[in-house]
């Protein structure tokens, strides 16, 4: 199984996602810790005609502090906190690919791991029940590689609207999403660009522009088996058409879907409780 560039970091995503408890269903503890378990299939790249398939085991940690959380609503700092406005900072990452391993870039620079950090804001939008609710997430990151030293590689704004369900005995929740992805002239290139001297008589020049990446719905769903194990999974479907890069000879698909199953193992937890 090869390592899979995947901008929306959904591996590391699925450890945060599998272990949420369900929101305001009862006191939660200060942290959580334990193993997880989890298979994921995903485009090589936005675009890509190829596919990358990984399986991990590795564990996790829930921290739900009133300013630094690793949740459900992933991992930085939270910054302010209002009845239905919240502004935080977060961090994420994606996997590495060789070159080498997608045809489309065979003899063109490896993408590297990169991070995303940089502010949301997340507004709720209605709480149609007390078991419901849906929100607007507004999130601007700075993208670094990390690959032979540390560099920029530009900029993302990423909105959506969420809605979060569970059910009335609190074991099952879900989640639907739907939003856009859009990039700064920088990450474009590093995803779409092909420099003169990689071009082939397959693979024609092309100069990358910023605008829209994707368009991107997806949906999850977990259920807790008993108090320490909640299994999980997700489906995400992807639309590239309308992108400002449609055109680029890297951009092989006009959609892609990524699917994955998960179970975490709760191993310990505070007898304290997260207060906000």
């Amino acid at each position: 199984m090869k390592p899979a560039a995947k901008f929306a970091a959904i591996v590391l995503a699925i450890p945060i996602a599998a272990c949420a408890a369900p929101a305001d269903s009862k006191p939660l503890p200060l942290w959580e810790a334990g193993v997880l378990g989890g298979v994921a299939s995903t485009p090589a790249y936005p675009g890509s005609a190829d596919r990358s398939s990984r399986g991990l085991l590795l564990p996790f940690l829930i921290y739900r502090g009133k300013v630094f959380r690793a949740d459900q609503s992933g991992i930085g700092a939270r910054l302010v906190k209002r009845e239905a406005v919240e502004l935080d900072v977060g961090l994420a990452a994606s996997l590495p690919a060789r070159s080498d391993d997608v045809a489309a870039r065979s003899g063109m620079p490896n993408l590297g791991t990169l991070l995303e950090f940089g502010p949301r804001l997340k507004v709720r939008i209605a709480e149609p029940s007390a078991s419901s609710r849906i929100r607007l997430d507004i999130p601007l990151r700075a993208v670094i590689e990390a690959r032979a030293g540390v560099r920029t590689q530009g900029f993302t704004f990423e909105p959506k609207v969420v809605v979060e369900m569970r059910s009335a005995d609190g074991l099952w929740t879900f989640d639907a999403n739907a939003g856009v992805v859009i990039g700064d002239k920088k990450v474009n290139r590093y995803f779409y660009e092909v420099q003169p001297q990689y071009a082939t008589a397959t693979r024609p020049g092309y100069q990358a522009d910023a605008g829209l990446m994707l368009t991107r719905v997806g949906a999850s769903a977990s259920r807790m088996i008993n108090e320490d194990v909640r299994v999980f999974g997700f489906v995400r479907l992807e639309s590239y058409a309308g992108a400002a890069n449609e055109d680029s000879p890297l951009m092989k698909k006009k959609s892609g879907a990524s699917a994955g199953v998960a179970f975490a193992w709760t191993l310990g937890r505070s007898t304290r409780f997260a207060g906000d």
